[in-house]
């Protein structure tokens, strides 16, 4: 089987582009989901996993665009992992009920696919400056 690194890269494109494409949206959130894609992997590498998505459900609601990234990087994950329940409300108990080796293997999917949210965050939101807390 060969790996084609298109299959990472593609759904994170997709996603990031469509977000970004939403009408109504104004130029904090633009600049929340922007900054959050490209922190994505700082807070990730810092903080685990089991806390980027309790942090999900507690961003307020003034904090949109950062709750709307984070959503999509667990889509994301979830679709390239082949692992249910991620991107849902049930996904902190679908981490906490992983084994050891399957937590670390996902940890380092998510690792590679928040990368690839930060470059593509990059190029799909270019002209979005500044930062919105």
């Amino acid at each position: 089987m060969t790996f084609d690194p298109r299959t990472i890269a593609t759904p994170i494109y997709e996603v990031l582009h469509e977000l970004r494409s939403e009408s109504n949206q104004d130029d904090t959130r633009l600049k929340q989901q922007k900054g959050q894609a490209v922190e994505l992997y700082t807070y990730l590498s810092t903080w685990g996993m089991m806390r980027l998505k309790a942090e999900e459900t507690a961003l307020a609601d003034n904090m949109k665009g950062k709750k709307q990234v984070v959503n999509k990087f667990f889509q994301c994950l979830q679709e390239l992992s082949g692992i249910a329940n991620l991107a849902n409300e049930q996904g902190l108990v679908t981490l906490k009920s992983l084994d050891t080796d399957e937590y670390l293997g996902l940890t380092g999917l998510g690792l590679a696919v928040a990368q690839e949210f930060s470059f593509w965050a990059t190029a799909i939101y270019s002209g979005i400056e500044g930062d919105s807390n």
